[in-house]
């Protein structure tokens, strides 16, 4: 993915010329290589060789060793033009589809991983008639797994009426998942390597894998090596009752906190405001169901047991009420994150349809927007230099430096809301000089960005946030959005567990 990536339909027919043309190269650099070991090799048949003998012999080998060096010189440049040449391609979004997300605990109960990513698959199979199709890779992940989701993917790949030849696999960064799935198909069409793919996420923490202790699960390993009674009676005397069930724990393992409450000691970092936290979740439903009610969403999600739009939206929702919900997270009398103004914990699943612009006019589809620039990014939370959520703030402006963009070159910004306050607090890390200079190693602040722009249909706040879904609900957004307005550029940005971040460029 390149910002100077573009179409290149001559790719093949000039990569198949030039490797034809190496191999010839190879072939009489080989010979050459021989005639030089042959002339190392000769048996001496006498002591007196002439000076001018040893002088025109070392004479042909400097020739020889200069037409190595030039014949080497130029493989090399034709395997880099064709490099080159495979890395010119626009990665196209096609489209997207997703089933309704829901509240942890409520209609999808009973649903797993694999049921929600089979559905969703099914539904883009459908909408872009990829029945019988064997596409270049399927790939998705899932935050929380079972042991039973080994190889989930290809497993569901293989309940969708896509050609059983279509390989898929697994992939993890925690909120990341999703974008970080689309990198991984996008990449590989960008370079050539496949010509179309389909990236994505699940997660379910109805269905949430409780497993046994650890300490449970070592007796057992090891009564299951004992060889006799003596050796079994001593395994399961090592029991503990405390050991016995190990379920997901809602907090960082280097820190023991959950997310929550880090957001919240970054939100009294940036001071904000539990007022402008209550209003950027209002906003978020109300945009979220006018959006439903104009039927934007009607070609990105396929209704699931019982359900044709997100049950945690609330087209109601206001400031008003928001303030009436008690703190949540954090502690002391300074707390402003409720359960109003962060997301719930959801299940669902979403995929996005990657290709090149050629599949996509072979195939008879419209091109939505392009996936152009990515980049992740890390931050120390653990000596406490920054928030754990605050990775994106480093994120964009490196993606920003590469694209030759600014902050407000965009015309949608597409930021997960994790927490209303991790979105606020970004967003001001951004307007502050001192935060700029000494942490990003700005001159001069990103600036503030045009606030009508952001999250213009709604997002994690009203939708919810199935981890690992969260990534392509974006992107489908992002690259409808473009195509109705028919030009332009969309930041999406997504923080992630462990102090991670992950944002991207859609464009136009």
């Amino acid at each position: 993915m390149s910002k100077t990536t573009q179409e290149n339909p001559t790719v093949e027919n000039s990569a198949k010329e030039t490797v034809s043309n190496t191999s010839k190269t190879r072939a009489k650099t080989s010979k050459s290589t021989e005639a030089v070991s042959a002339v190392a090799n000769t048996p001496k048949t006498s002591r007196t060789r002439s000076a001018a003998s040893r002088n025109k012999s070392t004479t042909q080998n400097t020739k020889t060793a200069d037409t190595k060096a030039q014949t080497l010189t130029q493989t090399s440049d034709a395997q880099d033009q064709i490099m080159s040449q495979n890395t010119v391609r626009r990665v196209a979004i096609i489209g997207g589809n997703r089933i309704p997300f829901a509240r942890s605990n409520g209609a999808y109960f009973k649903a797993t991983n694999s049921d929600m990513l089979t559905a969703a698959l099914n539904g883009l199979v459908e909408r872009f008639n990829l029945q019988g199709q064997r596409l270049g890779e399927v790939v998705a992940g899932a935050v929380l797994k079972h042991s039973r989701d080994f190889n989930m993917t290809r497993e569901c790949v293989l309940d969708t009426e896509l050609a059983p030849e279509t390989p898929a696999y697994d992939i993890q960064q925690a909120c990341g998942t999703g974008l970080q799935a689309a990198f991984a198909v996008a990449n590989k069409i960008a370079l050539g390597q496949i010509e179309v793919g389909i990236a994505g996420g699940v997660d379910t923490t109805s269905d949430a894998p409780i497993a046994f202790g650890d300490g449970l699960r070592k007796a057992l390993l090891e009564l299951n090596i004992a060889k006799t009674a003596k050796d079994r009676l001593k395994a399961l005397t090592k029991i503990n009752v405390k050991d016995l069930l190990d379920a997901p724990k809602n907090g960082e393992p280097r820190t023991g906190l959950s997310m929550g409450d880090h957001q919240a000691i970054t939100t009294l970092e940036w001071g904000i405001s539990r007022e402008a936290q209550d209003e950027l979740a209002a906003s978020s439903h109300q945009k979220m169901a006018k959006a439903y009610e104009e039927g934007f969403f009607d070609d990105l999600i396929t209704p699931f047991l019982g359900l044709e739009r997100d049950n945690n939206l609330r087209a109601d929702s206001t400031v008003e009420k928001l303030a009436k919900l008690k703190p949540a997270f954090g502690k002391g009398d300074a707390r402003t994150m409720t359960a109003g103004n962060s997301t719930p914990l959801t299940d669902g699943a979403s995929v996005v349809l990657l290709a090149s612009e050629e599949w996509a006019k072979a195939n008879g589809h419209e091109v939505l927007a392009y996936l152009s620039f990515s980049e992740t990014a890390a931050v120390d939370f653990i000596g406490k230099k920054e928030g754990l959520l605050m990775a994106p703030a480093y994120a964009v402006p490196r993606m920003l430096d590469r694209a030759g963009l600014k902050l407000q070159d965009f015309d949608y910004y597409e930021i997960h809301e994790a927490f209303a306050s991790q979105v606020l607090s970004t967003l001001k890390a951004w307007e502050d000089p001192k935060f700029c200079k000494e942490r990003l190693g700005l001159d001069a602040p990103l600036g503030s960005i045009d606030r009508s722009k952001l999250n213009v249909k709604g997002s994690s706040l009203a939708a919810g946030h199935p981890f690992a879904a969260t990534g392509g609900r974006i992107i489908a957004t992002a690259a409808k959005l473009l195509n109705q307005k028919g030009s332009g550029r969309v930041l999406v940005s997504i923080c992630a567990a462990g102090g991670q971040g992950v944002t991207a460029i859609i464009e136009k």
